[in-house]
């Protein structure tokens, strides 16, 4: 017997995540020294001063285990955000929180989760490994939510909705009362994940994001990240807001101390550093309004964006402009991998990242032109 075929059927046609290349993989392939990575949406100012004073001042104390539940962790984002602590369920990243929520809601076989298309990769790769059925309906040609397709996908064995907003890799964003209405007209049984990774760099966070709304609306999770915004991509760090009845199951199948004591130290401190987050906000905001100019100068076409990146179609092949960006040391994101194979998707850099990435694009775009003319 072939040892393959004792394993689950789920697994042998499993796709893994595809990251972003990193630096040191450019570094080595073109025997560069120094590399930009616009790709990965990671913050444009690193992480914060204090989290990186309190991250040593706590590295002695690794051999300990964190405190189960991470309930100062807990305490402090339900705080900061306007929450009842039983509400919070903190996670390895929002990526564990997606899964515990297909494994404690999706009966595998029987229900579906339902998401549009493209969306975050880890909806589907998570929904199959756990044998739940995904299904999926095509966002506008202008990347808008068409909600009304979307609730005829959904019916009495629906178990997820999960709806990415700011959306990835578009950044088109819908208000909080849209999604509202959405939750209300859902069948009885779905419950609605809303993905908020990115909301921190809309115009109005209040405007966009429906957490103040979950004491109103008992069939919301809303997913938030400290990758982002808090700067701490490396350390894992995301949590769930929800009824507090999924949250108390969603915590008792979490794996023990899946929030590591770094990550969990980091995060409070993180929390506290409100210069740093404005700080960050300001300059995702501004690198947005001013690369938008530039590419579109350049003859991009640009979607509007309420993230920390840019989706844009370039006037020559994409893939192109693509591998010649590496050439030069500077990685952004090819979208073939979301049905997208014309456009790339760049993230807010500091403002000398975004300069040098327009700079090394005005050249490519150059060449380009004058190879067509001949």
């Amino acid at each position: 017997m072939n040892p393959k075929d004792t394993l689950r059927p789920e697994v042998l046609a499993f796709s893994p995540y595809t990251p972003g290349l990193s630096i040191d993989e450019i570094k080595a392939r073109y025997g560069l020294q120094s590399v930009i990575k616009l790709a990965s949406n990671e913050n444009p100012l690193g992480a914060s001063p204090l989290v990186t004073r309190v991250l040593t001042r706590r590295a002695d104390s690794v051999f300990r285990y964190p405190q189960s539940g991470n309930p100062r962790l807990v305490e402090a984002i339900a705080r900061v955000h306007g929450l009842d602590p039983a509400q919070v369920a903190p996670g390895n990243g929002s990526d564990e929180i997606i899964d515990l929520l297909l494994r404690v809601k999706a009966r595998p076989g029987v229900d579906n989760v339902v998401a549009f298309d493209p969306c975050f990769s880890i909806y589907k790769l998570q929904a199959r490994l756990c044998g739940v059925e995904m299904r999926q309906v095509k966002l506008g040609p202008d990347f808008s939510f068409p909600f009304e397709k979307l609730l005829t996908l959904c019916d009495d064995h629906t178990a997820l909705v999960f709806v990415t907003n700011p959306d990835n890799p578009s950044g088109n964003a819908v208000k909080a009362a849209e999604l509202a209405f959405l939750a209300k007209a859902l069948p009885k049984r779905a419950m609605l994940v809303v993905d908020e990774a990115y909301v921190d760099f809309s115009d109005d966070e209040q405007e966009y994001s429906i957490m103040s709304r979950l004491d109103s609306l008992d069939n919301v999770v809303v997913l938030r990240t400290f990758s982002k915004l808090y700067g701490l991509a490396g350390l894992r760090l995301g949590f769930g807001a929800m009824p507090a009845w999924l949250a108390d199951l969603v915590m008792r199948v979490r794996l023990p101390f899946s929030v590591n004591l770094l990550a969990e130290a980091a995060g409070l401190a993180a929390l506290e550093d409100l210069h740093f987050l404005q700080a960050t906000r300001e300059t995702v905001r501004q690198g947005r309004a001013w690369l938008t100019e530039r590419l579109t100068q350049l003859g991009c076409t640009v979607a509007p964006s309420q993230a920390n990146f840019l989706l844009f179609t370039p006037p020559a092949k994409a893939k192109d402009v693509f591998e010649r960006l590496l050439e030069r040391g500077i990685i952004i994101r090819p979208l073939a991998s979301y049905g997208l194979p014309d456009s790339l998707r760049v993230s807010m850099g500091s403002q000398p990242e975004n300069e040098a990435f327009i700079a090394a694009l005005t050249e490519i775009l150059a060449v380009a032109r004058e190879t067509v003319h001949g």
